[in-house]
């Protein structure tokens, strides 16, 4: 019943009670200020009803059920995030050529391109100045001749990773920098590591070349080191390196310990270079569905020195980047947003299923409700704007 309806009927009500009670007169000799006050009466009553029926139909018993109270208002639903995006949160991923004037853009990855060195550092300056925190680098390596069955090219001083540290550090001494440590980029075959004559891997040989990038990066300059090749025991190496380096107190290790095989990594390898000539990598990368062995990892990587811990892909594995949360709940857990992720998003917006930047939002705060406080993400340019807007 609306409310004008209860109005008239307890009017209607009030009329006949009078009549029923065999008093006509009163109801004759009514004056126009007590009708009006006898209409003031029945809103009144109206209301009271009214919100007696709506309190016991939406609170049943408990005043804890009343929720749109606390998020009515923009302010206060940002107060009911745990984590809210913040510009420090973000790792932007880069994709360093060793051609020194190359910028392409990279058709399945939207809006992102490889650079060569004398491109990367006047495309950061904006980004830098708007509130860029950190970066995740990419050797592309294009010459003939650079990549071989041992990758020996990853840690060539004169190969882009390496120039790229030394040159970013030199030009923004505030930006922290990352380096990928995998050989992916660097051999011929494709592939994580160093491979037996089988095809398969070798994890001893590869666990001692991957370690070796590593303390070359850092040497270089890298705040920190991130091993994404999924190797057994290639933290427990890179860490003692370190060490034996004299360098482990002021490098970061952020190990890839949840790394999951899959689709979605077409765009990054696009990118760099890095499409397996034969085969797959789901022998050393995760199966989807291996939530207890992604947990195992986890586990193992903490246990060998990693500093922090991070989850791949990011949207299709909250359950994984939660995990890690719980399992390492005294480490900072990153989460990368991977091309395949990204690419869907822009393809979705473009083909007008959502709004991009509702969209880029809405998934990233997902990443941070499952765990994360790291993200790495190809919209970090895009949310240094958004989140000064």
């Amino acid at each position: 019943m609306s409310f004008s309806s209860l109005v008239q009927d307890l009017s209607l009500r009030d009329a006949i009670a009078p009549r029923r009670r065999g008093d006509a007169s009163t109801s004759t000799v009514i004056s126009a200020m007590d009708d009006r006050a006898s209409r003031t009466s029945h809103i009144s009553r109206a209301m009271s009803y009214a919100s007696t029926a709506a309190t016991s139909v939406s609170i049943s018993g408990d005043i804890s059920s009343q929720l749109h109270s606390g998020y009515s208002h923009p302010l206060a639903r940002s107060w009911q995030a745990e984590r809210q995006l913040t510009k420090s949160m973000l790792i932007y991923p880069l994709f360093i050529s060793d051609q020194d004037d190359e910028e392409v853009l990279v058709p399945s990855l939207p809006n992102q391109c490889r650079r060569g060195l004398n491109k990367v550092i006047p495309f950061l300056e904006p980004l830098v100045n708007k509130g860029l925190r950190a970066v995740m680098l990419f050797g592309v390596p294009l010459r003939p001749g650079t990549k071989d069955a041992l990758g020996t090219s990853a840690d060539d001083p004169e190969g882009p990773v390496i120039r790229a540290i030394r040159a970013l550090r030199q030009r923004f001494p505030h930006l922290y920098i990352c380096a990928d440590v995998c050989l992916c980029e660097y051999t011929s075959h494709g592939h994580c590591g160093i491979l037996r004559d089988d095809g398969s891997l070798n994890n001893q040989l590869s666990v001692d070349r991957i370690s070796d990038v590593a303390i070359a990066y850092a040497r270089a300059g890298a705040h920190c080191v991130a091993p994404s090749d999924m190797n057994d025991g290639r933290i427990r190496a890179i860490k003692l390196k370190l060490i034996e380096e004299g360098i482990a107190h002021n490098v970061t290790l952020m190990s890839y310990a949840a790394k999951f095989s899959g689709c979605l990594y077409g765009p990054f390898r696009d990118a760099a270079g890095s499409v397996p000539s034969f085969g797959d990598r789901r022998c050393y990368q995760l199966p989807p569905g291996g939530r207890g062995l992604a947990r195992r990892a986890i586990v193992r990587d903490i246990n060998e020195g990693a500093d922090i811990i991070m989850v791949k892909p990011a949207g299709q594995y909250l359950d994984i980047i939660s995990d890690a949360k719980e399992l390492g709940k005294d480490l900072p857990i990153a989460a990368y947003q991977v091309s395949g992720e990204f690419a869907m998003i822009h393809a979705g917006a473009k083909a007008g299923v959502f709004d991009l930047k509702a969209m880029a939002f809405e998934s990233t705060e997902g990443i941070l409700r499952a765990g994360a406080t790291i993200v790495v993400s190809y919209f970090a340019p895009e949310f240094l704007d958004w989140l000064s807007d």
